[in-house]
């Protein structure tokens, strides 16, 4: 059955309402047609409904769609191994469930048929998966190629108080691996993450703005795309230790990379995303295979600090340039002598508060019974 209309009182168009088995009569057709008509001579523009599903599919695109949008405006900024595993798990786990989807048709069922689907893996990798979803339809909705999904994605809780360290030994042979290194600017990169507790996208943003020989401080600047969490400026204490590290650093960029902005810069004296040969160094020094460098470099740095019973774990989250002091609480086990110190010192105080309330109960008995 078909329903034919006027636009701007010239052209007649015709277009398909529905069938009459599904119930669709002259009159029903008439009533559309009706409409038509009146937004026609009210100036706006009529659509069809061919017209309407086309604009509708621009609006509500594939997950795979969405995607690939998503992974192209965030190219520069997604160079390097996590942007890799974020393509490689949206590949891998997420597209042969909902690839050919259309955004708008996404429920919870289908979050957990991706979980179920990775039932073998890690919590992180599950974490990782349905994270790297949650981006990309957020991605598109801001953007316009997808409505906002109904509901949020829940994200299974993943561990995170894995604390790396390094023994004694691990340590000595790292630290002997790096004075032979022939890169020295990537042992300085290293010892700097260990110096000082910084991550490595703060490692490859710092800048010579960001270092204050002077007040002996360096910046660590929120206005970066790879600058510390949060988004706001932190800074941390430079010793003289990480002041001769950045010294050097700098006189060997000045060499290779004159003009570079960047005090540890990648090719071309550009912002350097990734960094293979510290996997180098990590096998030469027969590190644990578990070991991230930089991020365990930057626990080390808390681990020794909470061992040591004269930093307290609020400074630490201080240096670590925390924003929630709950994330400190993961060092709380490097402190034995600390926290027996603490409970021996409790000890006392509770004794000698006991010991002061029995001899006020007996004064006050013996003066009743002198009375």
């Amino acid at each position: 059955m078909l329903c034919h209309f006027l636009q701007g009182g010239r052209q007649k168009i015709w277009e398909k309402i529905g069938l009459k088995s599904e119930g669709y009569t002259p009159q029903v057709a008439a009533e559309v047609r009706g409409e038509r008509v009146k937004t026609a001579r009210h100036g706006e523009n009529v659509k069809t409904q061919k017209e309407i599903r086309q604009e509708k599919a621009q609006h509500d695109r594939t997950v795979d769609e969405v995607a690939d949008a998503y992974f192209e405006a965030k190219g520069p900024k997604m160079k390097g191994r996590g942007a890799q595993i974020d393509r490689y798990r949206f590949d891998k786990h997420v597209s042969p469930i909902l690839g050919k989807r259309p955004a708008s048709s996404l429920s919870r069922l289908d979050l957990a048929r991706i979980e179920q689907g990775m039932k073998s893996l890690s919590t992180a990798s599950i974490w990782g998966a349905l994270e790297i979803l949650r981006r990309i339809l957020n991605h598109g909705g801001q953007h316009g190629l997808c409505p906002p999904l109904p509901f949020k994605i829940k994200l299974p809780k993943k561990n995170n108080e894995v604390t790396e360290y390094l023994e004694p030994d691990d340590l000595q042979r790292l630290l002997q691996v790096l004075d032979s290194w022939p890169s020295q600017d990537v042992a300085r990169m290293l010892r700097l993450s260990m110096y000082t507790g910084m991550r490595r996208g703060e490692v490859f943003a710092l800048k010579d703005a960001d270092v204050d020989f002077q007040q002996g401080f360096i910046a660590l600047r929120g206005v970066d795309e790879r600058g510390p969490k949060g988004g706001v400026t932190a800074y941390v204490p430079m010793s003289d230790t990480v002041r001769q590290i950045i010294v050097d650093q700098l006189e060997w960029r000045d060499e290779k990379h004159l003009g570079s902005p960047y005090v540890f810069p990648g090719k071309g004296g550009r912002l350097r995303f990734d960094c293979t040969a510290v996997y180098r160094i990590k096998k030469a020094a027969k590190l644990p295979k578990s070991f991230r460098m930089f991020h365990g470099l930057r626990h080390h740095f808390a681990v020794t600090l909470a061992n040591s019973g004269e930093v307290s774990l609020d400074m630490i989250g201080e240096l670590l340039t925390h924003k929630d002091t709950k994330t400190n609480r993961r060092y709380a086990k490097f402190l034995p002598d600390t926290k027996k110190e603490a409970a021996n010192r409790a000890a006392e105080m509770l004794e000698k508060q006991a010991k002061a309330e029995t001899s006020a109960r007996r004064d006050k008995n013996s003066v009743k019974a002198d009375s």
